[in-house]
């Protein structure tokens, strides 16, 4: 990039900018806070040199809002992986110091020498998708500690305890048989039952951005719902997660954002793969839960495949790390396919192939959407590991 680079270190309250020279030679820095001020700041700042060039560390990450406001004036970022600044700062002489100031310089070298970066492609759909997946995720982690902080209370007011499973209709039943006695009994019951009320809330906030997010999925015509194992929740998850596809310019590029990519870790003789801690891990817990559901469907393709993957000797955490990864492969090429689709129009049908062998019902889930059962690939009969 023979120009001015801005790179960016981001963080949840603040931007910092550094300006180097197409050499990689620091120029200025600035430091902003994540507020409409700080990003006019930081375009005053690009606003000294000639035709700057954004480069954004994380810019799908903590560098999204930043992306996102650029997109909206028309500017056009750069994303810098975080694991190739990281080799920047690492390589550079003269200090061991790391800082907000040295890590966006970092970026913005890294921006000069790198010729595979990608520009930045903003998903308004996907953001969406992202915002309403999350404030689930949070809505149902809420709900899981209220019900054991019910079901600790129910302990000790009703004999024999409460079930495991415990809803808002069963604690509420238990309590209209508790008549408690004495004033320390007569306030866990209060607690109680102000506890059944806040689930009842909860539980329709839940069932209110679950309908958001199978809506948003509906009107974004995926095909991911036509695997068995991907209900609308997971749809949604993958496709907030994933943005646009097209980022990823192989299926192993894809597995590996999805940290179903395998290392080799072999020593001597003994050849052994383990998965990347890296990655998306929302992502990686999407392909984690629809693997487990396949394998535990005792005719399942996906039974099959991890079957025989451990008569070859494979260990049961290798055959489920082999079946992720297959996954991830499936995931790809079938959104791939709805992106191309989307482009060519209604003339244009690609990738319809890809689902035209996948049959059977869905059972039905629970409002935390288990993932369905069914094949893992759309083709069963073909290994294409």
């Amino acid at each position: 990039m023979a120009a001015t680079i801005i790179g960016i270190d981001p963080h949840k309250e603040s931007w910092t900018a550094v300006a180097v020279d197409p050499r990689g030679q620091k120029l200025a820095s600035v430091r902003a806070p994540v507020t409409a001020a700080g990003y006019r700041q930081l375009l005053r700042f690009a606003d000294r040199y000639s035709d700057p060039v954004w480069a954004i560390e994380g810019a799908y990450g903590l560098g999204a809002p930043l992306s996102a406001l650029l997109a909206g004036d028309g500017v056009t970022a750069w994303d810098v992986p975080a694991k190739l600044a990281a080799r920047v700062r690492v390589l550079s002489t003269g200090h061991g110091r790391k800082s907000d100031e040295d890590d966006a310089l970092s970026v913005a070298v890294a921006a000069t020498t790198s010729m595979k970066l990608r520009p930045v492609h903003t998903d308004p759909a996907a953001t969406e998708l992202k915002v309403l997946t999350e404030y689930r995720d949070d809505l149902v982690r809420t709900r899981t500690q209220t019900v054991n902080r019910l079901h600790a209370i129910m302990v000790l007011l009703v004999v024999g305890g409460a079930p495991r499973n415990l809803t808002a209709d069963t604690a509420a039943a238990l309590l209209r048989r508790v008549r408690p006695p004495e004033s320390l009994a007569t306030t866990r019951r209060l607690i109680a039952a102000d506890l059944v009320g806040e689930i009842r809330r909860l539980d329709k906030r839940i069932a209110t951005a679950t309908g958001h997010i199978t809506t948003r999925v509906a009107n974004a015509q995926s095909t991911l719902t036509s695997i068995p194992g991907i209900g609308p929740l997971t749809a949604g998850k993958i496709l907030a997660r994933t943005g646009m596809v097209t980022r990823f310019t192989t299926e192993a590029h894809f597995a590996a954002y999805a940290g179903v990519a395998p290392r080799e870790v072999s020593s001597g003789d003994v050849i052994r793969h383990r998965l990347s801690r890296g990655g998306d891990r929302q992502l990686n817990y999407a392909m984690h839960v629809i693997a487990l559901t396949q394998i535990s469907m005792r005719t399942s393709p996906g039974r099959i495949f991890y079957d025989r993957k451990r008569s070859e000797g494979k260990s049961s955490k290798e055959a489920i790390r082999a079946l992720k990864r297959r996954l991830a492969t499936v995931v790809f090429r079938i959104l791939t396919a709805d992106c191309t689709r989307r482009t060519a129009g209604p003339a244009g049908q690609p990738g319809t192939a890809l689902i035209s062998s996948v049959t059977g019902s869905h059972p039905s889930t629970g409002s935390l959407e288990k993932s369905l059962t069914g094949p893992t690939t759309t083709k069963p009969t073909h290994d294409a590991t």
